[in-house]
């Protein structure tokens, strides 16, 4: 019964995470602004979720791991800046498909990066995900917007290689004490992009935008990151690298049906391509 409410939790936190690109649609701020918001409410809630549940922060254990939660703080801060500009220059679908291109990526780098012996069975799976990204993009249409996008999203996905390398060096820190530091340092990253970005110019803040911006701050992230690391601590490597696929299937159909975004058959088919090759690639 446990592990099946663990598992229950954790499906809520990827779907959470996909339906952030649907969300920010409806946002008129800038990506920049609403990436350093997520950061702070994110981080915000998860500090007082620590205190309300009497859990101590382990200052010892972040100044051990300080070097590389400072550097996934900023790999994360970035990730979200190129990715929420994806979801403005094209669709939801595309640009959650080129941030998950991330797992791929590792697999190429992962010798040279964590000295893993290269697993030669991995390597179909780099090509299928880079052969599912071409259709995806549907580069032939020669569409700018859209060629823009797909370079803003696989820019996220280099700077999420950047976390998941980061992370992959932590050790002996608690979940929450890493996404508490990490989320705070994002924010401090983003804010100073944000005030050279946007110098002079008029920002336009509706109470709709500012609706969104604390859903996607408090349940999108904070409840989220917590549901998501309590259900990865408990869970077996195998499930929760299958379950979180469910998130970037959940941006996709956000992005057809809800959104009207359209995608044609080979769209759908490099979808399925970058989705599979990316999941069988960690089992």
């Amino acid at each position: 019964m446990e592990k099946t409410y663990e598992r229950l939790k954790y499906i809520i936190a990827v779907v959470l995470y996909g339906t952030i690109g649907m969300l920010l649609r409806y946002v008129s701020l800038p990506s920049e602004i609403v990436a350093m918001c997520r950061g702070l409410i994110g981080s915000l809630f998860i500090f007082i979720y620590m205190k309300t549940t009497h859990k101590e922060i382990n200052k010892e254990a972040i100044k051990r791991n300080k070097k590389w939660l400072i550097l996934g703080g900023i790999c994360l801060g970035l990730n979200w800046v190129f990715l929420f500009s994806a979801y403005v220059k094209t669709t939801v679908a595309i640009a959650s498909l080129c941030n998950y291109m991330a797992p791929v990526i590792v697999i190429l780098i992962a010798p040279l990066v964590l000295k893993e012996q290269p697993d030669k069975r991995k390597i179909p799976c780099v090509i299928v995900a880079f052969i599912g990204i071409v259709l995806v993009s549907e580069f032939w249409k020669g569409s700018v917007g859209n060629i823009s996008g797909i370079i803003m999203g696989l820019l996220g996905a280099l700077c999420f290689v950047g976390v998941i390398i980061c992370n992959r060096k932590l050790k002996d820190i608690s979940a929450l004490d890493k996404s508490l530091v990490q989320l705070a340092i994002s924010v401090l990253v983003i804010f100073p992009y944000i005030l050279i970005n946007n110098i002079g110019k008029t920002i336009d803040l509706d109470f709709r935008s500012i609706l969104i911006i604390l859903l996607v701050g408090v349940v999108n992230t904070g409840l989220a990151y917590v549901f998501y690391f309590s259900g990865m601590s408990t869970l077996p490597v195998q499930v929760v690298a299958i379950l979180g696929y469910l998130e970037p299937v959940v941006s996709v159909l956000c992005s057809v049906f809800f959104l009207r975004e359209y995608m044609g058959i080979w769209g759908w088919i490099g979808a399925i391509l970058v989705i599979s090759a990316a999941a069988i690639s960690e089992m």
